[in-house]
């Protein structure tokens, strides 16, 4: 089995991948030892990949001037290698057809198996035209598509999008995040009337998480009808509570296959959990504060020092720090601080 299909065969399967958040200290510069540490937190939480480069990590990271994309490739390579369980590394890629594909081969020779590549930035231009950078892309590493929601730089594709885009040979998967259920169906019914089987379909809409993972999609297709699901996640929301979530994931896998009746306690949970997005993320202000909010999270478990981000402006929403309490107190089952508590020396540990 070569690499792309072997890659496929994993996606396809189904995996927790946290879209994880960049490390620093006080004067804004990487912290290594953090860094590490919240992607050895990742793969003994049971991810089955991570994801670098994305929005959770801060897009100014892909900046030449930042230059901090290069080194955290590199540093998340090094733990990926010394898992066991062969995890996907996917790297964040954004910018203009020349800056993508410079950052692709990058990744690719780095050892990353896909590019989650972000339409960011390319407001001006043709559905067309992001086709042919999609297809530039795609010569160079295997393609994660990547539908992100206005309120952080994304921008509407329609599902004629969506379908010519699921024609690209390199495509593997979908990452659906534009927070918006009407939008959601545009990428299945495209990917669908693509005719394509074989790219795996993966959720980013941190609000819905749970409805993603046990909704059947059904829809018309050349052969009649089609029925496609939403087999795993890549959620900045999975960079925090990260054990939790893969035992969140495995159940809905396990609801799903059985082809049992959706628990009463599970769809409960699926609204505890968009609850608790809804603080770690700032809804209440557009998602202002939402990369500060991971890391606060992830600050009170001792994983991170501050709250820090590259942008001096990019801090925790008034009152934001106060709903992070409330669900903290309201569902302490959805929180994995013990398993924290209990190997964070070790992933400290250099």
């Amino acid at each position: 089995m070569g690499d792309i299909e072997q890659l496929r065969k994993s996606l396809s399967e189904g995996l927790v991948i946290p879209a994880c958040p960049l490390a620093l200290n006080a004067r804004r510069k990487p912290d290594e030892l953090r860094q590490r540490a919240l992607f050895r937190y990742y793969l003994a939480a049971g991810a089955g990949g991570l994801a670098i480069g994305a929005h959770t990590t801060q897009f100014a990271i892909h900046e030449p001037k930042v230059g901090l994309f290069k080194p955290l490739l590199e540093l998340a390579m090094e733990e990926l290698k010394r898992s066991r369980d062969r995890p996907v590394g996917i790297a964040g890629i954004c910018g203009t057809t020349r800056q993508a594909t410079v950052e692709a081969a990058l990744a690719r020779r780095l050892g990353c198996r896909a590019g989650l590549l972000s339409l960011a930035g390319h407001d001006g231009e043709s559905e067309e035209q992001l086709l042919a950078h999609c297809r530039a892309v795609a010569e160079i590493i295997p393609l994660f598509g990547f539908y992100l929601q206005l309120a952080v730089g994304g921008r509407v594709l329609s599902r004629r999008f969506w379908q010519r885009f699921g024609e690209i040979e390199n495509v593997v998967a979908v990452k659906i995040a534009p927070f918006n259920r009407y939008q959601t169906l545009d990428v299945i019914r495209g990917i669908v009337a693509s005719g394509r089987t074989d790219i795996a379909l993966y959720t980013g809409n941190d609000d819905s998480i749970v409805m993603d993972l046990l909704t059947p999609f059904r829809f018309e297709s050349r052969g009649g009808l089609s029925e496609r699901r939403i087999v795993g996640g890549l959620l900045g929301h999975w960079a925090v509570w990260t054990r939790k979530a893969v035992e969140l994931h495995a159940e809905c896998r396990q609801v799903v296959e059985a082809n049992v009746a959706v628990p009463q306690a599970l769809l409960r949970r699926a609204m505890e959990i968009t609850d608790s997005n809804a603080a770690f993320f700032d809804a209440a202000n557009g998602y202002t504060g939402c990369i500060p909010g991971l890391h606060e999270v992830l600050r009170r478990q001792g994983l991170l020092e501050g709250t820090w981000c590259l942008d001096p402006k990019e801090v925790l929403s008034p009152g934001q720090s106060e709903e992070i309490d409330r669900v903290y107190r309201a569902y302490p089952h959805l929180n994995d601080d013990a398993f924290v508590v209990e190997h964070r020396d070790q992933w400290l540990a250099g």
